[in-house]
């Protein structure tokens, strides 16, 4: 009787912490559920961090001041693939809310919202709705910004006397960089100076891309006048090459007036001899920057380099009623030749030696106007835009001069292509050593196994 009062009471025993770690467990768990649904957090193995939000987005998320619901429509049985990005804009701030809409069963309410397809992507606050092109980061933070930013801002492209394009979608156009700055809250327009030397009030900046023709005096004297009175511009000038098929004007009136802000461009050809250029398959005749200033428009750039193709120095300080800052420079190793006629590059004693300035911006003391100056003008050509930092650089400069510096950082990554190319024979390796090789030998350790015990 006593051995089976001991047993009942072990038994008794056993079952009440069987029971209490059962509830342990399930507490454990009931927790760590509740956290994973609160504090959704996720870790980026991928060496170019193609699941991580971009420094741009995580600014603007970071500093929201209103709520912002971002909606997508499809099926259901594509919500997943909208979770693994919109999610991630969820878990960066609280004021971020995102809804998945069934298209098919919330026909009326797509339309009240202005849905047209599925996968649509909708973001609005403060009473604003944007709709983003594609479920991309670079498409729902473009749609965010420009539900954000209050009234149309216009980027006034100088054309006439050789410029780049915006409609040229040749490797020398600037296309892509038209694509680029409407999506990112600019409309662009062009205007030509030489048919009418008058910048319009609507331009928010004017940008001035590589004239290989001289400016007549009166569209020099419109652009002086419109910076020296609030405006804001970019001016992009190449060294005056004298090849026989490409021979540049000096454009002396406008570096004239450059000179009187503080930025003197000088005549040379900068060319780039430390062999950094290698790794992005270029030439010495693009400048490679990675050494940056203090100027807020190169604040987030020390991570990335950026690329010049045939860039001239420059030489800065402040003018009468300007400050002028130093926005990037080149290499060390860099000279820079005043050699303009001869396609042969070949360093000589009278070569300057670098680092060179390249660009620079200035600020006038009175009126609020600015300037960037930049020693090239094909660094945002449609061959060259999306070469590593260029791109951001460029954004950079025009939110600066449209005093949206929050917005300076930098932007959405593109998905980067790292397929695997493989010969016949590494092929062929790597069939029969998954396909035979590896199944054998797991078979031979058993049979091995097998033989030793029995």
């Amino acid at each position: 009787m006593a051995n089976n009062s001991w047993m009942k009471a072990r038994q008794t025993k056993f079952a009440a912490y069987t029971a209490v770690y059962v509830l342990i467990v399930v507490a454990v768990v009931g927790v760590l559920n509740f956290l994973a649904n609160r504090y959704n957090k996720t870790y980026d193995t991928t060496s170019s961090k193609q699941f991580t939000l971009s420094d741009q987005t995580v600014k603007i998320a970071k500093n929201l001041k209103q709520d912002v619901s971002i909606s997508y429509w499809d099926q259901p049985t594509q919500f997943q693939a909208a979770h693994d990005l919109l999610d991630r804009y969820k878990n960066l701030s609280s004021k971020i809310d995102i809804h998945y809409e069934d298209l098919e069963k919330n026909i009326t309410k797509a339309r009240a919202a202005g849905v047209t397809r599925r996968g649509a992507v909708l973001v609005q606050t403060g009473g604003k709705t944007q709709e983003a092109k594609s479920l991309s980061e670079e498409e729902v933070t473009g749609a965010l910004v420009r539900a954000m930013k209050t009234g149309d801002k216009l980027a006034c492209f100088a054309e006439g006397a050789g410029e780049h394009t915006l409609e040229d979608a040749e490797r020398t156009g600037y296309g892509q960089l038209k694509t680029l700055v409407e999506g990112n809250n600019y409309k662009t327009e062009s205007i030509n100076l030489l048919q009418k030397p008058e910048i319009p009030k609507d331009c928010t900046m004017v940008i001035v891309g590589g004239p290989s023709r001289d400016y007549l005096q009166p569209a020099v004297d419109a652009l002086k006048n419109y910076v020296e009175n609030g405006g804001k511009a970019i001016v992009m000038l190449d060294p005056p090459l004298k090849f026989a098929k490409q021979n540049i004007d000096e454009n002396a009136a406008l570096l004239g007036v450059l000179s009187t802000w503080g930025v003197t461009a000088d005549k040379d050809l900068v060319l780039d001899t430390s062999g950094v250029g290698q790794l992005y398959g270029l030439g010495p005749e693009i400048a490679l920057v990675s050494s940056y200033g203090t100027h807020p428009i190169v604040g987030a750039m020390k991570r990335l380099a950026s690329g010049f193709p045939i860039a001239r120095s420059l030489e800065i300080k402040n003018g009468a009623k300007t400050t002028v800052e130093k926005l990037f420079e080149s290499t060390d190793d860099a000279f820079a030749t005043a050699n303009l006629a001869s396609a042969e590059i070949k360093p000589s004693p009278a070569d300057k030696k670098g680092p060179f300035i390249l660009g620079a911006a200035g600020t006038f003391s009175t009126g609020g106007g600015r300037f960037v100056v930049v020693g090239s003008s094909s660094w945002v050509a449609n061959t060259y835009l999306r070469l590593a930092g260029n791109r951001d650089l460029f954004l950079n400069m025009m939110n600066w001069l449209s005093a949206d510096e929050d917005l300076i950082s930098i932007r959405p990554k593109e998905p980067e292509d790292r397929r695997l190319t493989m010969t016949r024979n590494q092929m062929a390796l790597a069939f029969y050593s998954s396909v035979l090789a590896i199944p054998l030998l797991i078979l031979a350790s058993g049979l091995s196994v097998w033989w030793k015990r029995r």
